[in-house]
């Protein structure tokens, strides 16, 4: 061993034979894989660079302290709520219905996969020449029975919506989640 005159000196020491126990008279308590290792009997009284093992105590303490306490990482702003983290295997399948001046669209998505179930929109070919009018009430009873009818042939039978934060469910938006509903889907 190294020895040096300062308190601080790098701890680095040797096994040497006699450290060792002496024949294979002892046979292990267990069969595991520290059962092969040889048992060593080593105190800080017997290695004289730990002479000074208070200050390595106090050393190790002190840096234990110095973690974050469990409120301090419970802090944690992005964390998303148990219902953020669990509605979407609750309630899978989710409507979302977007007006703009000239049409509507409606889908039905995965959440899990965000995979499209149904989609219904006034700007489709089939649509677009026999209505009217593409964003009238007419126009909403229309789409929420074709959306109706196809995630019935998608084999889903319940969807949920979730509106908007400023939105109602009135007009246009209430007729088509009537027609849908009027139609055999459940709202969950």
């Amino acid at each position: 061993m190294a020895s040096s005159s300062s308190s601080l000196a790098p701890l680095s020491f040797s096994l040497s034979s006699e450290l060792l126990p002496s024949g294979s008279s002892r046979k292990p308590n267990s069969l595991s894989w520290s059962s092969s290792f040889p048992q060593l009997k080593i105190s800080a009284s017997s290695i004289p660079c730990l002479s000074n093992l208070s200050f390595y105590k106090k050393f190790v303490i002190e840096a234990a302290w110095t973690r974050r306490s469990r409120s301090e990482a419970a802090k944690k702003p992005n964390r998303k709520s148990w219902k953020q983290r669990t509605d979407m295997y609750l309630r899978p399948f989710l409507l979302n219905v977007f007006f703009s001046k000239r049409f509507i669209h409606a889908k039905v998505m995965h959440r899990g996969t965000s995979k499209v179930i149904s989609v219904a929109t006034t700007n489709s070919r089939d649509l677009r020449n026999t209505l009217p009018s593409l964003t009238d009430n007419d126009a909403a009873r229309v789409i929420g029975k074709l959306i109706a009818e196809r995630s019935k042939e998608a084999d889903v039978y319940a969807i949920a919506y979730e509106p908007g934060k400023n939105e109602r469910i009135e007009g246009r938006l209430g007729i088509i989640l009537d027609t849908i509903q009027q139609n055999g889907i459940i709202f969950v």
